[in-house]
């Protein structure tokens, strides 16, 4: 369980949520992405292609980071969501306030 950084050859910040997004972990994500905004990162995707399970406290922590991110100006996209986690961001609408991609590749083709 753990988060990834790796920066796309576009310039894009594409950081890997590994194992779950819970209480115990979504103020690191939340940090990792503060730092990303503080060092002038304005391109950021969330890929969940190696996450099994969000909780609660996860999915208000992405709507924090959302509003952030939008706040300095930025654009947040998210890639990986699996038909389990696809679900819940339907049922919660907050696929609404996310642009969510497939993969990976096509979230970084729609920067």
């Amino acid at each position: 369980m753990g988060f990834s950084e790796t920066k796309d050859a576009s310039g894009v910040l594409v950081i890997r949520v590994e194992g779950q997004l819970i209480v115990g972990n979504r103020g690191e994500l939340k940090e990792l992405v503060q730092r990303a905004l503080d060092a002038g990162e304005r391109k950021l995707l969330l890929d969940f292609g190696a996450t099994g399970y969000i909780d609660s406290s996860g999915l208000g922590a992405l709507v924090s980071i959302s509003k952030k991110v939008r706040e300095e100006g930025g654009e947040l996209r998210l890639a990986g969501l699996n038909d389990d986690l696809r679900s819940l961001f339907e049922l919660t609408k907050l696929d609404t306030l996310f642009a969510i991609a497939e993969t990976p590749a096509q979230a970084l083709a729609r920067f």
